[in-house]
């Protein structure tokens, strides 16, 4: 038993600590309260010039929710919608559309749709920046998918130049 315990501490002793070990803490970039808002009013701009009453959305790299804004005739499902959109992209760090693309019925990943709080319609473009996540948003209630997000995109393109580090 004793010839036992020496060996196994003989064996930890020469088993590198960062197998095992993992940073106490971690560093992220997040979206500033400005840059989302500036995002946002951005996406509901392009959507206005399109003839669009939508909702806006932008959350942060966990999901949480940042910004909301609804143009006074947007429905009232859109709120929720957007920032369902935006949700999920950020928790699945893709967009919306591909997402639907990947998870139609019979598919490896349709169980995506069944998910809670999972939307799965176009319109939820994740933001990015250095190759780190720092939030989505999320586009509803213009005429399809597609046009939700192209809005969102242009509020993307919008703050770039300021995400970019």
């Amino acid at each position: 038993m004793i010839m036992r315990l020496l060996l196994l501490s003989a064996i930890a002793g020469f088993t590198p600590m960062s197998a095992h070990a993992q940073e106490a803490t971690v560093t992220y970039k997040s979206l500033s309260l400005d840059l989302a808002l500036d995002a946002a009013r951005v996406a509901l701009a392009d959507c206005q010039k399109r003839g669009f009453q939508v909702a806006v959305s932008v959350v942060d790299r966990f999901g949480q929710p940042q910004v909301l804004l609804r143009d006074r005739f947007a429905g009232p499902h859109t709120p929720p919608t957007a920032t369902g959109k935006a949700w999920t992209s950020a928790t699945f760090r893709s967009t919306t559309t591909d997402l639907n693309a990947i998870s139609q019925p019979g598919m490896m990943q349709a169980g995506l749709r069944n998910l809670p709080n999972v939307v799965i319609i176009g319109g939820g473009v994740v933001i990015e920046a250095g190759g780190s996540v720092l939030g989505a948003i999320g586009v509803s209630g213009a005429p399809g998918g597609d046009a939700d997000e192209a809005c969102a995109k242009a509020g993307i393109a919008a703050v770039q130049d300021k995400l970019d580090f």
